[in-house]
Parts: structure tokens; sequence; C-alpha cells
């Protein structure tokens, strides 16, 4: 997909460019992506005001539908913790949205595209940055390429299978030649610099690194997606738009039952047509009584990992970051209510 070239120019009054090498096609060769690698170099631009950003992201339209790589950082991200900075990156430039001097303004500007079925938003795991948009923002993120979820159906559909919990990182997705073959030694830096002082994505103005790593997240997401797309069956991407969905919902619980969040994407009639059809896919939320999570997690994580591997469902706790005691339960409808049943027997046995 060509962009026109005006996009990344429309942002020249940003408060900050810089330039970093980003490895073309051909430098996949590369073992690092240590900035040696003879590569394009793509501007960064860094936004405190909507006008920054491309016209066509502001306004999505069904004429100029985009596909760009996202992310988010943030301190302790999830409902609770400071959304920081969010990561968008086009064919031609990448745009630090700077949420903690644009604030709720910059981001509700943003909540169009985030909210569109126009803009294809190719993130990994999305779950916690999603949540973080939902409570802080109020922004329902939907139609989401969730390389992670993406990397699960590949690996199915080419008869490969998955270990219960057998997620992939983002650096072991980048180390994998079939999608890019580089590793990635920037990122366990700022690991360390995050473990050593939290608030690491709040300070302003942003430092060299903090813009490096910002845009280390998000630059090869749009290679990696056309690589993916290529390998993706019709089966396995309704899987994808179906599971992206429901994982951006996961923690995003409401008093509604998401009823105000786009409709999940119904199986289309080419599947129905071949006679093996997919079955529907749910998100269920259970309530655990209050102290028995560590009952029904087991010694070690025993027993949830015994339920994972008896149902083909994607289960999911809120963990320390919360929402405590509820369990998320993704997958179809079947395996849905046979890894609720299994749990509510566990919380039977408890008292």
């Amino acid at each position: 997909m060509v962009q026109s070239h005006h996009m990344a120019s429309s942002s020249s009054s940003s408060s900050q460019r810089t330039h970093i090498p980003v490895p073309s096609d051909s430098d996949l060769g590369a073992k690092s992506f240590g900035h040696e690698a003879q590569a394009s170099v793509v501007p960064i631009n860094i936004v405190t005001e909507a006008s920054q950003l491309p016209a066509e992201f502001l306004n999505p339209s069904p004429e100029r539908q985009l596909i760009i790589g996202f992310d988010c950082e943030g301190v302790d991200l999830c409902r609770h913790g400071t959304l920081c900075i969010m990561q968008l990156a086009f064919p031609d430039a990448i745009f630090l949205v700077d949420a903690i001097q644009g604030g709720e303004v910059l981001m509700k500007a943003c909540k169009p595209a985030l909210e569109s079925s126009y803009i294809t938003k190719v993130i990994h795991d999305c779950k916690r940055d999603s949540e973080a948009l939902y409570f802080q923002f109020g922004i329902k993120l939907h139609n989401v390429f969730d390389t992670q979820i993406a990397y699960s159906l590949i690996e199915e559909q080419e008869g490969r299978t998955r270990l219960p919990d057998d997620y992939i990182s983002f650096v072991g997705l980048l180390a994998d030649p079939r999608y890019y073959g580089v590793s990635y030694l920037e990122k366990e830096e700022v690991r360390v610099l995050l473990r050593q002082d939290p608030n690491f994505w709040t300070y302003r103005p942003l430092s060299e690194m903090m813009i490096r790593a910002a845009s280390d997240d998000v630059q090869f997401l749009l290679s990696i997606y056309h690589k993916m797309m290529k390998k993706l069956n019709q089966r396995s991407l309704w899987y994808l738009a179906v599971r992206g969905d429901l994982y951006c919902r996961c923690f995003c619980i409401n008093d509604n039952d998401f009823a105000d969040w786009p409709a999940v994407p119904p199986i289309p009639d080419n599947l129905t047509a071949e006679g093996n059809n997919p079955e529907e896919e749910i998100l269920s939320v259970l309530n655990v009584p209050p102290g028995k999570m560590g009952l029904v997690i087991g010694r070690r994580g025993a027993s949830i990992l015994a339920i994972k591997e008896s149902c083909n469902a994607a289960i999911f706790m809120g963990g320390a970051k919360g929402p405590p005691d509820k369990v998320f339960i993704i997958g179809p409808v079947k395996q849905v209510r046979k890894a609720e049943a299994i749990l509510r027997g566990r919380m039977l046995e408890m008292f």
C-alpha cells in the first residue's frame, strides 16, 4: 500500500524531529538491528497536538483505508497505570503521540481512528493497551491485527501444535527468520531501566533513548504484517479478526456486557459454504470468590494449566494489574462452556 508523501511533511511543525535507521527487506540478513545496518531512514515526529498528525489518520474514511503499526508505552500499563506514549508507524514516518503533554484533548482526537474499521492497527498483544485506552480515555480499540494471535493461527494452520500459554513474545517474533530474523537487544536495555525506575516513560523532554525505544517497538510491525498476510488463509483471517476484537475487550469489563462495543465479525458466507464451518467464538468472564483465586490457579499454576490443556480456549487472569477475582475465557462456544464448567467445579471443591 503506497502512502502519499505529504503525510510525513504534514507534521513538520512537530516539537522534535529525528531520524533512525529502519532495516529494509534487503537487510534481513543482519542479525541484530544494531544501527550499523545499512537502512532506509524514516522521520520520527513527536506529537503534542492533533494538527501534527496526518489528516487521513484523524479523519478515517473508506476511500483512504490505512494500515499502521501501533503500540503504547506507560507506567505499569493497564486501567490504573498511566499511558504515556502511543506509537503510530506509517510506511513513511513514525509518530510518537505524547499522551502526557497532549493529554486528553490529543488522545480524544485519535479516538475515531483507533475505533475505526477503516484503519487496521497492527499490534503485538493488544489486551493491556486496549484496557488502558478504554479506562483512561474512553477509547474502544477496534480492528486490530494482533501479531501474537496471527502467529499462533499460522502455526496451527501449518500443523504445528502450540503448548497452552505458549504465546510468542515480540522479541521472539522479531527473532523468527520467517518474519524478521533480528535480535532486539535494545528491548532488554529498556526493561532493565524500567525495573530500576518504573516512571521511565513519564519524563519530558523525551530522551534519544526513549525516542529510539518507542520507535523500535513499532517500526517492524508493517513488514511483519505483510509477511503474515501472505501466509494466513481465509479461515484464519476470520479467527484473527474475531479474536482481535475479543482480546481488545478482554480486560475492559463494563456493566452493559460490551453492548456499546463494535459487533464481532460474523462467520463469512464463503467459509460456511465450504461445509467445515468454524464455530462462533465468545468471551466469557467468570467471577471467582474473593481469596479463592490461588485454588483456581493451583500450585505453580498446575490447576489452571490442566484446564487450558483440556479445553481449546485461551484463559487469562487479571493478575496483579487486575481486574482481580476474574477469569477471562476466549474461544469457540463449546470449549468456553467446558472451561467454565471445570472452573466452577474447582470453585465448588473449595468450600
